[in-house]
């Protein structure tokens, strides 16, 4: 399968999910006391999820999530909505990782890149981004430019570029992420949004 390049580093899918039923399934999912930045995996490698699975083999290259198995976790079983999305994923391509991200009100994510988050690298997965909780001054940059997510939309960012997010807030930014292989569905998907922007 050839790579694919979206001239967008930011595309808006055509997706539009309920924030009041995500956040009250996030509630559930015991978000504890934290200081600086919480993560909650959903899905995970299939051997952390259940240690009485092997740990899988040596791999030369991590990237791409094929070696290993994913699986739920199983707190996940007590949130049906967020299952449903993670769901309409798998109908179309493989689910990798999967979790809730939230940073603390007054907090910031500095700016990086991740080299193997983006439609143009080779062996990659494409994380898409939904934003659950967003205050009105949270912005998350892209090649120096705020993107303008709002809680419910679903995205695709360039995470190859550099990126950081600032939180100046007086509440809690969460996401959801997940992680998924790039197949021809996924491609097609954001290419036409893109096209359609």
């Amino acid at each position: 399968m050839s790579v694919a390049t979206v001239a967008n580093d930011r595309v808006r899918l055509p997706f539009t999910f309920d924030v009041e039923k995500m956040k009250a399934e996030v509630k559930t999912l015991g978000m504890n006391e934290f200081i600086y930045y919480n993560v909650i995996p959903l899905r995970a490698p299939a051997h952390q999820v259940d240690p009485s699975l092997p740990f899988p083999p040596p791999a030369d290259d991590y990237a791409d999530g094929s070696w290993t198995e994913w699986m739920n976790i199983p707190a996940l079983a007590s949130t049906p909505y967020l299952t449903s999305i993670i769901d309409k994923f798998q109908e179309h391509t493989r689910v990798t990782l999967v979790r809730v991200l939230r940073l603390a009100a007054g907090n910031e994510v500095k700016e990086h890149t991740d080299p193997t988050l983006g439609l143009e690298v080779e062996r990659s997965v494409v994380r898409l981004t939904i934003p659950i909780l967003v205050g009105k001054e949270v912005d998350f940059f892209l090649n120096g430019t705020p993107v303008p997510m709002q809680p419910g939309e679903c995205w695709y960012l360039r995470l190859t570029d550099p990126h950081k997010v600032v939180n100046g807030s007086t509440t809690d930014r969460i996401n959801l992420t997940i992680d998924m292989a790039p197949n021809d569905w996924l491609k097609n998907l954001i290419q036409k949004a893109a096209t359609n922007d």
